[in-house]
């Protein structure tokens, strides 16, 4: 297949408000990286109106690059800082490459997260899934501690903090998925350790009317990882996908969600408030799977019944503010298959949207 060629600045750029044409693929890293990164316009005006430099808390994880750089190139006349441990080799130096400033800080150190500057602006993406399960101690030091840490160093800005969907129920799949009014239902510790860092930016956040929004998002996807690429793998490989653990999910493109997150801080409440984050589709496992099989020319291996329940968000909330995500699932779809296809890159790190008892 032939690509389209990628460019920047905007998605926007054809003239009258027509969206670019999307890539027929990705041939490589660099021009997935390019097309992760390249704002629309709704992003560019959003930002020129907003006051002050941004800084990203936690920007060495899956999504942290891209978004900062997504916020570099929509917003060139502002600071752009990310602020990590920096453990990846060749991270720090990336991020700079693309002019974005860099501190090194551990978030656990109330003594360094003091010392950053205090910028209007903050997104909080730092927090720990993968693994919980194995150190209960340090999921909860990462996902509650280090949140009061930020939330009252940064009492003066604007805080968007990432969160998730799984601090909801599960909830009938004929529903439409959880609102942000949904009480929360967390499952296992990572889940409660979720919610606890939401309650510590929401204590804060009322007792120094700091603004923000708690961004619940499932789930993010990327060629490298997330559910399509688990699913595409699994179909590619003929290994089974058991829809009786989960046979319902939401996605989203990341480069969407990315730009959905710092849009986000034009819309900060006071106190701070949740906000779902996904793609408006509830989308069934099996026929996921038997689209991607069909693109991949691979018959799935599906065995289960899928369950009438299903950790599921409802996004009315964000579509009313940002509009329906630029990225379609079928573009998401052929992408996915083509890159799995031809093995290119991966973050080996399994979504493992299929838990059902939180245990990650």
């Amino acid at each position: 297949m032939q690509s389209v060629a990628v460019k920047t600045p905007t998605l926007n750029d054809m003239g009258g408000g027509r969206p670019a044409p999307l890539p027929v693929r990705f041939d490589d890293i660099e021009q997935l990286d390019d097309f992760l990164t390249r704002p629309s316009d709704a992003l560019v005006k959003d930002l020129e109106g907003l006051d002050g430099d941004i800084m990203l808390l936690g920007v060495g994880g899956k999504m942290g690059p891209t978004l900062a750089r997504l916020a570099r190139n929509a917003a060139p006349s502002k600071r752009i800082i990310g602020v990590a441990r920096f453990s990846e080799a060749g991270m720090r130096e990336r991020l700079e490459g693309w002019g974005i400033e860099t501190i090194t800080a551990d978030l656990l150190d109330a003594g360094q997260v003091n010392a950053l500057p205090k910028v209007k602006n903050v997104l909080f993406m730092a927090g720990r899934k993968f693994g919980a399960s194995d150190n209960q101690s340090l999921t909860w030091a990462m996902n509650v501690h280090s949140p009061a840490i930020v939330a009252e160093a940064f009492r003066g800005s604007r805080i968007v903090a990432f969160s998730t969907g799984n601090i909801y129920p599960l909830v009938d799949v004929l529903h439409q998925g959880a609102l942000e009014t949904t009480p929360p239902g967390p499952r296992g510790e990572y889940a409660q350790s979720c919610l606890g860092r939401e309650r510590m930016f929401e204590y804060f956040s009322g007792k120094f009317a700091t603004p923000g929004r708690l961004f619940r998002l499932n789930y993010a996807i990327d060629l490298r990882y997330g559910v399509l690429f688990d699913l595409a793998s699994r179909v590619k490989a003929g290994i089974p996908i058991d829809l009786s653990l989960m046979g319902h999910v939401n996605v989203i493109w990341q480069g969407d969600a990315n730009s959905q997150a710092l849009r986000c801080l034009l819309h900060c409440t006071t106190p701070t408030s949740p906000i779902n984050i996904s793609g408006p589709e509830t989308l069934s496992v099996r026929w996921l799977a038997q689209e991607l099989g069909a693109r991949l020319d691979v018959r799935p291996n599906l065995v289960g019944t899928e369950s009438q329940t299903a950790w599921l968000t409802n996004t009315a909330e964000a579509a009313k503010l940002f509009g329906y995500p630029e990225v379609p699932l079928g573009a998401m779809l052929d992408w996915v298959a083509d890159w799995v296809e031809r093995d290119q890159l991966s973050f080996n790190k399994p979504t493992k949207y299929e838990v059902r008892d939180g245990g990650f």
